[in-house]
């Protein structure tokens, strides 16, 4: 399947954003923790949120996440505590060739009982529930926030509650504390010890009613859209955000006020959801230099903003874009290429265009490689090109799954093929 997006001349829109799919994983897994009956409310709809959904309500002995990282990696934890279940973890075959082996160890270290059916270090997993200790434990910081996440969440059921220590240098650190934000609001005794030790207390979750806040990363795709819309007057209201969001990709209204794109809420009320108005600033740094570290899924958004706009850049802290959905990297190297940018990568983790070009693509197509953020990012080039063909577009669904339909409703035309 491919689609052909072209921009509207005028653009006035309010987007009706996915909640976030960070705070419903999260959320649903301590829900499920805490022995609740009442689901969240305003859960995301999005695959990786579907698939955790389904699992905990039918419960298989064989469990297929499909492509869901985030699923992986929580319910891998959340399986290991749950005593006298055995279940088989697996997911698609990309899935199958995500490393798991940091987490796998640590769960093993505290006593989980869970082996590799396949090839050592890979899903699937076989797991078989039980009690865990629980006490200190000791891991790289630099490895995904999602491991650190998964562990922390299961630590008020482990009977010694859990010291966590984090070695080096600690990336995604908003998503740890998105984490340790959200077992607090279920009644968890979680917090930061000093700048690189957590302390969870063995105290168990309680039942609660939640609501889930919408989505700072699709937020992020119309911040894109207003960046490189040619109409001066564009405006789109974005329902459902906080101000103070403790989502970490909410950062982004900071780095897109550099380019050209400014944000005024209508309420400032810290932990009530608002309306965002975005619109142009008139005004952009002439080279943008960013750590990522803290937010990396903004990378893909951010590079291809940032080129169409002819703002040279140079982006840190992407270590972890290498084992996400596809090699993240690689990938833009090789996307923007065709668009007739020619990117830089340094040590696997670093990100430049220092404004060199070559011939642009005839043809232009943007190959997705099972990744979402692939099409979200990329589709909004068409505000400063012609047109631009996405490839296997329904890649979306796995964290905005209306994109196509919200970008229709503001008049970019699509035409499937």
């Amino acid at each position: 399947m491919q689609y052909t997006i072209t921009a509207p001349n005028r653009l006035r829109h309010t987007a009706k954003l996915p909640a976030s799919k960070s705070i419903s994983n999260r959320a649903l897994i301590i829900h499920a923790l805490s022995g609740g009956s009442i689901l969240p409310e305003n859960l995301s709809n999005c695959d990786d949120t579907e698939v955790i959904i389904a699992a905990l309500k039918d419960n298989p002995y064989e469990i297929n996440i499909k492509a869901a990282g985030t699923a992986m990696r929580f319910m891998t934890a959340y399986l290991a505590v749950k005593e006298g279940e055995e279940h088989i973890l697996t997911g698609t075959e990309r899935m199958q060739h995500r490393p798991i082996s940091v987490l796998v160890e640590a769960l093993r270290f505290l006593g989980a009982d869970i082996e590799y059916v396949g090839e050592e270090g890979f899903p699937p997993l076989r797991i078989r529930g039980k009690q865990l200790e629980g006490g200190l434990l000791e891991i790289p910081g630099n490895i995904s926030s999602q491991y650190i996440s998964a562990l922390l969440m299961i630590a008020p059921s482990l009977k010694n509650g859990l010291t966590l220590q984090l070695k080096g240098e600690i990336i995604s650190r908003p998503y740890i504390d998105l984490t340790l934000w959200t077992m607090n609001e279920f009644g968890a005794d979680a917090e930061w010890n000093d700048y690189e030790t957590i302390k969870v207390q063995p105290k168990p979750y309680k039942e609660r009613s939640y609501y889930i806040e919408n989505d700072w990363s699709g937020a992020s795709y119309w911040y894109e859209i207003i960046a490189l819309s040619k109409d001066v007057d564009a405006e789109v209201r974005l329902e459902g955000l906080m101000d103070g969001s403790k989502q970490g990709d909410s950062s982004l209204r900071y780095i897109f006020s550099l380019l050209g794109v400014k944000s005024k809420f209508e309420s400032k009320q810290q932990g009530i959801p608002t309306t965002i108005t975005i619109s142009h600033s008139g005004r952009c740094v002439p080279r943008l230099e960013y750590d990522f570290v803290n937010s990396p899924d903004l990378a893909q958004t951010f590079v291809v903003t940032c080129a169409l706009l002819d703002v040279p850049f140079h982006f840190r802290g992407l270590s972890t874009l290498k084992i996400k959905e596809t090699d993240r990297i690689d990938a833009l190297k090789t996307e923007m290429r065709k668009m007739g940018y020619i990117l830089k990568s340094i040590n696997d983790s670093e990100l430049m265009w220092d404004g060199e070009r070559c011939e642009p693509q005839l043809d232009l197509s943007i190959d997705t490689y099972e990744d979402h953020r692939m099409a979200l990012s990329f589709a909004p080039a068409a505000c400063r090109l012609d047109q631009i063909k996405i490839n296997n577009p329904q890649v979306v669904t796995k964290s905005y799954p209306k994109y196509w339909d919200d970008l229709t409703e503001a008049h970019f035309s699509i035409i499937k093929a």
